[in-house]
C-alpha cells in the first residue's frame, strides 16, 4: 500500500507535452482574434475578464457559484463590455465612463458583501474588493489600445515586450543565477533574470517599434524599460497573492499552465502602464501617438 503522506512524483515530460499542446491550440486563436480586432477581439477580452475575475475571487475567497459571486463576475464583464462597445454604438464618452466606474464599483461592493456574509478572514476581506480593478482595468486597457489607429502595432508591441521579458528572464536567470530577486515570494527568480528580461524586452520592443514606423527609438526604449519592469512586477504580485492565500495555481482552465492569471500576470500590469503612458503623452483623443511616436 502506498504511503498517502508521500507526494507522487511530477511527470515533467507529460506536463511539458500538456503545455505545448495547450499553447498550440490557444495561441493561434488568441493571435488571430487580436489580428482581426474589432468585435471578435472585444468579445475575447470580455470573456477573459470574467474568467480572470473568477480566478481572483477563487484565490481570495474560495470557490463559489452563489448569486453574489455570479453578480461580481457579471458586473466586471458588463463594465468591460461597455468600455468595448459604447463607442461603436455612438454612446457619449461620459456615459461609458460613468457606467464602467459604476459597474466595477458594484462588483467590488458585492465582493465585500460576500466576504462579510461568509465571515471570511480579515485578509480575504481586505483583498476581495480589488479583484474588479485588477481584472477590469487591464481588459479595458487592451481594448482601448487595440481600437487606436495603429492598434494592432500597439498590441504586438505590448505582447513582444511582455513575452520577451518572461522568456529572457527565465533563460538569463538559469544561465547566470546569482542573488534572488524576492526569494520569499518567488524562490526561482533572480536579479540576473530580471535584468536579462529587460534587455530582451528592449531588443524585441525596439524591433516592433522600428517596423511600426516609430521616428525616434530612444524614447521608446524608455517606454520598453518601464513596461518590462511593470510586467515583472505583475508577475511578482500574483506570486505574492497566491502565496498569501496558499494557492499554487490561479486555476486549472489551461492544461499544463494553470489558470489565465498565471499566464497573463505580467500583461495585466503592463497593459495598464501602456495605456497610462499612451494617454499621458498622446492625449485622450490620440493615445496611439503616445506610446510609439515621440
Amino acid at each position: 500500500m502506498s504511503d498517502p503522506s508521500v507526494t507522487p512524483p511530477v511527470d515533467k515530460a507529460r506536463e511539458l507535452k500538456l503545455r505545448i499542446a495547450s499553447a498550440l491550440v490557444i495561441a493561434p486563436v488568441a493571435l488571430a482574434l487580436t489580428w482581426w480586432g474589432g468585435i471578435p477581439f472585444a468579445i475575447l477580452v470580455v470573456v477573459c475578464a470574467v474568467l480572470m475575475m473568477d480566478e481572483w475571487t477563487t484565490i481570495v475567497m474560495g470557490p463559489s457559484r452563489s448569486g453574489l459571486r455570479l453578480g461580481q463576475l457579471g458586473f466586471v464583464g458588463l463594465s468591460v463590455a461597455v468600455a468595448a462597445f459604447a463607442g461603436r454604438v455612438g454612446s457619449p464618452p461620459v456615459f461609458a465612463i460613468t457606467a464602467v466606474v459604476a459597474g466595477l464599483g458594484v462588483a467590488s461592493a458585492l465582493s465585500m458583501r460576500e466576504a462579510r456574509e461568509r465571515a471570511l478572514s480579515d485578509e480575504a476581506r481586505r483583498w476581495a474588493p480589488w479583484g474588479s480593478l485588477y481584472t477590469g482595468l487591464p481588459s479595458i486597457a487592451l481594448v482601448s489600445l487595440r481600437d487606436a489607429s495603429i492598434g494592432l502595432w500597439l498590441i504586438f508591441f505590448l505582447f513582444a515586450v511582455v513575452w520577451t521579458t518572461d522568456i529572457a528572464a527565465f533563460f538569463a536567470g538559469r544561465a547566470i543565477g546569482g542573488p534572488k530577486l524576492w526569494e520569499r515570494v518567488s524562490p526561482k527568480k533572480t536579479w540576473s533574470g530580471a535584468v536579462g528580461g529587460v534587455v530582451g524586452a528592449v531588443i524585441a520592443g525596439l524591433l516592433v517599434a522600428h517596423f511600426a514606423g516609430a521616428p525616434r527609438l530612444l524614447p521608446v526604449l524608455a517606454v520598453v524599460v518601464v513596461l518590462s519592469i511593470a510586467s515583472q512586477g505583475g508577475d511578482l504580485f500574483e506570486s505574492a497573492l497566491k502565496r498569501r492565500f496558499g494557492v499554487k495555481d490561479s486555476g486549472r482552465l489551461i492544461p499544463g499552465h494553470g489558470g489565465i492569471l498565471d499566464r497573463v500576470d505580467g500583461l495585466v500590469t503592463a497593459a495598464v502602464a501602456a495605456l497610462v503612458i499612451a494617454t499621458a503623452h498622446g492625449g485622450v483623443n490620440a493615445p496611439s501617438a503616445g506610446l510609439l511616436f515621440w
